[in-house]
């Protein structure tokens, strides 16, 4: 191993606080030197907030002025909450803790139960999912298993929303939220679902923050040990805390205020699982003479790929908007944001594959490439792509198409009927092979028409869909296909998928990117009812789809690709046109009118 290699892979640790701050930028200097009283460091995309972040504390024990045992540092992930460790050892700021919300509880009530409830703690139950079929069993209410995910995640909102079963129906109502059946079977199901753990000493991993903040609340005595231990809070992500989470800090943080949060409201895209950025906008209204620092100096992308990500935020409404960062790029120019119009999806597909395998060949590591989509049911489309073009490629964040379990059975129905289809009456008015397969995948939920609202129920149809789409297609391209043809054409496409992924192109969605980045990346399907998604109707869902995109647009370090296609299959009717996000913003489009705190409504859109 070379000197060169070696001060990579083991960077010296600086030799006193002063060599800590070395390297920093004004804006992270200051974040890194103000120790004192509450810090609010707004942090844009790609601005370096770990790096300001994990120095400030680093420089804070260096100097002696915290204790490592003393300071706590949470994060979201366990991936996160690992890095900083790392980044605080190589800083010479070993001890320091650095967990989730999660981890962090679950140690405090480890080890305080024996003395706040006595005997031994219940055992977390690692998925809930039986739990609450049990629950809807009792209730007499049938789920199938996407109902029960759906149901699950229900549960899970209203846990972190602090939300009692009594008080489901209105809070959903009060928050817009879309219940995946009706509220009062859910609420139902929920207080069913809290009895039968009672009855069988369980608990689920919101009880742990749940419990946590109730021996906190109820137990002086443990409530001041804990904080004698801690005396420094540093939070990051803060965009993305919910309101049982705001509150287990405030019991952790008693009456003092050291405490550091770090956030960015443009970044907040998951309000659907009890994210809320209310905490880190109110933050100065909470504690008035808190240190304000902005990070807005964007060491990541390109001013190319920066400029068009400040453009997505200008045209926003809203509190979040209100308060976003402006970013300047601190990298060398590079090329513009390409914009590509395809007559179909599949095309666009290919277009994105060829220019991928083009890259590759001129060196680019297909590592270094990611292709980002809206929602999971789109990657079949470009996993077949990708491997027709023989370019390597692995899936973050859901399972491959043909692996999922609802694809799975699918495809056992539609052999089933492809060998006995003569007998089953299922078949007997369906005169072609797309009305086959609808009515094959009727009976695996299928419909004409989408479920209602987000969640597992939508995906699984949107991987029906996908399929029923698929046979469409088939059909177009080969019209004597049988049912048969088909099913060994979606056994072809599975053995397709599993070649080799190790350093392969990501494919991912837009929510399971964030925190991620690439030299280059494919935004695809940006079209109006992808991106904003259809079920977006609100004014503060469709800023959400906003934010998610400009989330998408900032995992780009050199290249951006923004694509759309005009129809579905080919042939199809263009009917569709590129998001309304991208309007005066892509080349030949003007900005659209909107009236003052509001965003343009799909029914005035179609009027228009």
């Amino acid at each position: 191993m070379t000197a060169a290699t070696h001060s990579t892979l083991f960077p010296r640790v600086p030799d006193s606080a002063d060599a800590v701050l070395e390297g920093l930028d004004p804006e992270q200097r200051a974040v890194a030197t103000a120790l004192h009283g509450p810090v609010c460091v707004l942090a844009g995309a790609g601005t370096g907030k770990t790096r300001a972040i994990t120095h400030r504390i680093a420089y804070g024990v260096r100097a002696g002025m915290l204790q490592p045992a003393s300071v706590l540092a949470v994060t979201f992930t366990n991936r996160a909450a690992g890095e900083m460790r790392g980044r605080l050892r190589q800083l010479g700021a070993a001890g320091v803790q650095a967990r989730t919300f999660h981890s962090a509880a679950l140690r405090q009530l480890q080890y305080f139960w024996p003395k706040a409830v006595g005997g031994a703690m219940p055992r977390i139950v690692d998925r809930k999912i039986q739990l609450v079929a049990d629950a809807a069993a009792a209730c007499r209410i049938r789920l199938d298993r996407n109902e029960l995910r759906d149901a699950a995640a229900e549960i899970e909102w209203s846990k972190v929303t602090r939300t009692v079963p009594s008080d489901y129906a209105a809070a959903t109502a009060k928050h817009g939220r879309e219940a995946p059946r009706d509220p009062a079977e859910i609420a139902q199901i929920y207080a069913m679902y809290e009895e039968l753990k009672r009855e069988r000493a369980v608990i689920d991993f919101e009880d742990v923050l749940l419990l946590t903040v109730g021996i906190l609340q109820d137990r002086q005595d443990i409530a001041e040990q804990v904080r004698s231990q801690y005396q420094h809070f540093v939070v990051d992500e803060y965009q993305d805390v919910s309101p049982l989470q705001q509150r287990l800090l405030e019991l952790w943080l008693g009456d003092r205020d050291d405490l550091c949060v770090v956030g960015d409201a443009s970044q907040t895209i998951y309000s659907f699982t009890g994210a809320t950025p209310d905490h880190l906008l109110d933050f100065r209204h909470r504690h008035p003479g808190a240190t304000v620092v902005k990070l807005v100096r964007d060491y990541r992308s390109t001013p190319q790929v920066v400029h068009l990500a400040n453009g997505l935020l200008s045209q926003a409404r809203g509190r979040a908007a209100d308060h976003r960062l402006e970013l300047i790029s601190q990298r060398p120019p590079g090329p513009e944001p390409r914009y590509t119009e395809y007559t179909d999806e599949p095309a666009e597909a290919e277009g994105a594959a060829r220019r991928i395998r083009d890259l590759v060949a001129a060196g680019v590591p297909a590592g270094e490439i990611a292709i980002l989509f809206r929602t999971n049911s789109q990657s079949e489309t470009y996993e077949q792509a990708l491997a027709d073009a023989g370019v390597p490629y692995q899936l973050r964040g859901a399972e491959r198409f043909f692996d999922r379990p609802e694809v799975r059975k699918a495809g056992a129905a539609l052999r089933a009927a492809a060998r006995f289809g003569g007998n089953d009456t299922l078949l007997e008015d369906a005169v072609d092979l797309p009305s086959q397969v609808r009515a094959v995948l009727s009976g695996e939920g299928w419909t004409g028409e989408p479920p209602a609202g987000s969640g597992a129920v939508r995906e699984r149809w949107e991987s029906l869909a996908a399929l029923v789409n698929l046979a469409h297609d088939f059909a177009a391209a080969r019209p004597d296909a049988t049912l048969g043809d088909l099913v060994a054409e979606l056994d072809e496409r599975a053995n397709a998928q599993h070649a080799p992924t190790v350093q392969g192109v990501t494919l991912a969605s837009l929510h399971s990117a964030k925190g991620l980045e690439w030299d280059v990346v494919f935004l695809v399907g940006v079209a109006e009812g992808m991106v904003p998604i259809t079920y977006a109707r609100t004014d503060e869902q469709i800023e959400e789809e906003r934010r998610l995109l400009y989330v998408g647009v900032t995992r780009a370090r050199e290249q951006l690709s923004v694509s759309w296609a005009l129809s579905r299959a080919p042939g199809g009717r263009p009917s569709r046109r590129p998001s309304r996000f991208l309007d005066g913003l892509r080349p030949g489009s003007t900005a659209r009118a909107v009236e003052p705190g509001r965003s343009p409504s799909r029914k005035r859109l179609g009027r228009r």
